[in-house]
């Protein structure tokens, strides 16, 4: 790198965690000519943390989490999110949560004390074994598995950023044959290495923020998404949270940043040639702007409506598929909503797409007053998708079967969500193949597809580019 790069000028298309990092890691090696355009009139993309008047009177402002809720100390590029803006999850709310099956009926599928059975007693003996196999399996035959990312996997490789606690995010690479099972879908990974009873403990916090079923997800995107270390921080509730919202980290980075992201501002067309033109459009009408680099970081499927993409690029970004994640804001009737959140346990399956997975109350002081976001997917593979429309209404009845009749949703959300691509497209070399593509056109490629759909794997693949190309 030399002066004249630091000068270069750069578009950043979106201003959501993937794209505001990446001008906070571009900003850190010293590039300061850049511009993050974002279509909507906030930043944070799917981290979505609106005010609301709740209480027993209604009068208390407070926000809610309707996109990303929370973190681990695992999320070491999201602290460093934190440290740039000045946010901090230590005054977040506390989290706790309960289990309840599909009539709504509170279960306790992992503690003895409760409703003990022999089957019971024999069903969390096996489910211990094969947790201690799989632990011993990721640090033996998978090492690598836990890099940031998936250049190499299909090949046996990992290339990336270490996220072993205490190593501060180093690049690695190595060779391991074995990571080429990380292709299979999840549930045939746990079969292959005889543990099937582990899909118990991830099934909560992967599937039911709809992050997809185990028989259509590539066992990377579940295990470099959830860890070891950051499952075992899931499962002890050692979680973080923000008093203001995940949506507050990345306002806090924006407005630190030397250039904030320009709002309300569509990235309408994009010519490549020896420089890179983005037609833009805002309250104002349509211009023309001149970059000598792009780093696109929203959904590389939607680029191919208004980017002058090449045959590659329509190959490669046409084979993404995204999950359909319905969500809406629960309020009650005075003194009669949950106290606690819970993982709708039996919900969490292909068969039972459109039911509500896990409703999350937020804010403990407020006991039953408090509302709650309410999560379902809607697709699956080969199955009719569920129209958003009956996914509300499943919702709505699942949450009276708990014994909390819904009032009102104040706020329904749909996102596109979760990008990834099937099982056979990554043993395919799908990631390869995107890989090579950076650079040409003076293009860089980002966002959630690379890592994951979670807020840390997706901030870590903008310092992973930044420091690979800039």
């Amino acid at each position: 790198m030399n002066m004249a790069d630091l000068k270069e000028r750069i578009a950043i298309i979106g201003g959501g965690p993937a794209g505001l990092s990446a001008a906070m890691y571009l900003e850190k090696k010293g590039y300061t000519n850049y511009v993050i355009y974002e279509k909507d009139n906030r930043v944070g993309g799917k981290c979505y943390s609106p005010k609301v008047k709740m209480g027993p009177d209604g009068k208390d402002e407070r926000s809610v989490e309707m996109g990303a809720i929370m973190g681990a100390k695992t999320y070491y590029a999201v602290h460093e999110c934190e440290e740039f803006g000045g946010a901090t999850h230590a005054d977040g709310p506390s989290m706790s949560h309960i289990y309840r099956d599909s009539a709504g009926k509170q279960i306790y599928p992992f503690d003895l004390k409760k409703d003990f059975t022999i089957k019971k007693f024999f069903g969390l003996l096996k489910l211990k074994k094969a947790l201690k196999k799989l632990a011993h399996l990721l640090e033996t035959k998978y090492v690598g598995y836990d890099v940031n990312g998936h250049r190499g996997v299909a090949e046996g490789r990992y290339d990336g950023l270490d996220k072993t606690y205490g190593n501060d995010m180093k690049h690695v690479e190595g060779t391991n044959d074995n990571l080429k099972d990380l292709a299979l879908p999840f549930s045939e990974f746990c079969k292959l290495n005889k543990v099937e009873p582990v899909m118990r403990i991830w099934i909560a916090p992967f599937t039911s923020f709809g992050y997809g079923f185990f028989d259509e997800m590539a066992a990377a995107y579940v295990l470099k998404y959830l860890d070891l270390a950051t499952t075992l921080e899931f499962v002890n509730i050692r979680l973080w949270t923000w008093k203001e919202g995940t949506q507050s980290i990345y306002e806090a980075v924006n407005k630190k940043l030397q250039h904030p992201a320009i709002l309300n501002t569509q990235v309408a067309k994009v010519e490549r040639g020896e420089k890179v033109k983005l037609t833009l459009k805002d309250k104002e009408g349509e211009k023309v702007e001149e970059f000598d680099k792009l780093i696109v970081t929203t959904p590389l499927d939607q680029f191919l409506t208004y980017a002058d993409a090449g045959e590659e690029e329509k190959n490669l970004f046409s084979k993404i598929i995204h999950e359909e994640y319905v969500d809406f804001l629960a309020t009650f009737a005075p003194g009669k909503g949950p106290d606690i959140s819970a993982y709708i346990f039996d919900n969490m399956v292909p068969d039972k797409v459109g039911h509500a997975m896990v409703y999350y109350h937020r804010w403990h002081d407020l006991g039953s007053d408090c509302p709650c976001t309410v999560y379902t997917l809607r697709n699956h593979k080969g199955v009719s998708k569920i129209t958003y429309e009956e996914a509300i209404k499943i919702e709505t009845e699942d949450m009276a079967k708990c014994g909390f009749p819904v009032a009102s949703r104040p706020i329904e959300w749909e996102t596109y969500y979760c990008p990834h691509v099937s099982t056979q497209e990554y043993a395919n070399g799908w990631y390869d193949k995107l890989d090579k593509l950076q650079g040409v056109k003076n293009t860089y490629y980002g966002g959630e597809v690379l890592g994951f759909g979670d807020m840390e794997e997706t901030v870590e693949v903008s310092k992973d580019l930044v420091g690979r190309f800039f």
